[in-house]
């Protein structure tokens, strides 16, 4: 499996300049604000977007300031994004802490969503980073989207794989695609090499996301969240689509009504696992994973070879292998 820290390697530096400079941009005048911003701060992750921006920008050129300003702007997005979408989940926890919305209420959390947004945004104004601008706003719009064709697929139950791709392009991929797009455009303004590295982004981002529907069916919760998650949201994912494409119309409707249940317990999540391994579902997931995970990595086959190249390669096998 690839490290984290093949893949830091060689952003190293750039990454531990970036941690102050993220904190400083996100100060305000306003105390509670801060306390707030403090908070979410002390819980980031890995910090995965930032690093795909730097290597994009290191494999295709020289790193310059531009280069921290596109990775603050999709850093802002992301932490906006997590916030909101904990309002939206209506979940309590993110990584094993309380999320905001659990602590200041849904009123602030939407409020603090929008406050990092609109600072990400005026960054890249101030800055006249306006092809960074432009790369992020169609990211907002996409990720709306998909969260909005989510949640009505969810009330329906009537989603197509092909609806399925849809969601996690525009909602996860999209980002992820952006990371690797305004990483590139930082460095070169060549727009075929912009968009190999967005496509790289985006098959790396749905493979990410083929993972994270694999883990919510595992026994144990390394992901922060509880196992069941998405059925507990009335999320059809693909493993279930598979199974459910290979079932009976009678195992169909038994399973679509456990999933409609309001609460699931612990043996209705066994049951639909178990539904799924029947079927096939979670091997299918698994080698269309595999099948975006090669997308990925053949958008990288022109370049030669580099310390860059070879931690971008250990990104999407970081991504697909991980276990949390």
């Amino acid at each position: 499996m690839a490290s984290i820290n093949e893949i830091i390697a060689p952003v190293e530096a750039e990454l531990k300049h970036f941690e102050p400079y993220f904190k400083k941009s996100t100060r305000t005048s306003i105390p509670f604000l801060d306390t707030i911003m403090n908070y979410i701060l002390r819980r980031k992750g890995k910090q995965m977007r930032p690093m795909l921006v730097f290597l994009s920008a290191k494999l295709n050129g020289e790193f310059n300031e531009r280069t921290y300003h596109a990775a603050l702007t999709v850093e802002l997005l992301h932490t906006a994004t997590l916030v909101h979408d904990d309002v939206v989940d209506e979940s309590y926890q993110r990584r094993g802490f309380f999320s905001v919305n659990a602590i200041w209420k849904n009123k602030i959390a939407v409020l603090v969503g929008d406050f990092i947004l609109a600072k990400g945004l005026l960054w890249s104004i101030e800055h006249k980073d306006y092809d960074i601008l432009q790369f992020i706003s169609a990211a907002v719009r996409e990720m709306s989207e998909g969260e909005i064709l989510q949640i009505q697929k969810a009330r329906k139950l009537d989603i197509t794989e092909e609806v399925y791709f849809e969601i996690i392009r525009k909602k996860t991929a999209s980002l992820m695609a952006t990371s690797a797009a305004v990483g590139t455009c930082s460095v070169t303004e060549d727009p075929d090499i912009i968009e190999r590295m967005r496509l790289f982004g985006e098959y790396a981002g749905i493979a990410f996301q083929i993972k994270d529907d694999l883990f919510d069916f595992q026994k144990t919760n390394l992901v922060g969240k509880p196992t069941g998650n998405d059925l507990n949201e009335k999320k059809i994912t693909l493993p279930l689509i598979h199974a459910l494409n290979h079932g009976s119309a009678s195992e169909k409707r038994s399973i679509l009504n456990i999933v409609r249940k309001k609460t699931k317990t612990t043996s209705d999540i066994a049951e639909v696992s178990k539904y799924i391994a029947s079927k096939g579902g979670f091997d299918y997931a698994e080698t269309v994973m595999q099948e975006y995970h090669q997308k990925a990595l053949n958008q990288l086959t022109t370049y030669p070879d580099s310390e860059y190249k070879r931690a971008l390669i250990a990104f999407v096998g970081y991504i697909t292998t991980r276990v949390s």
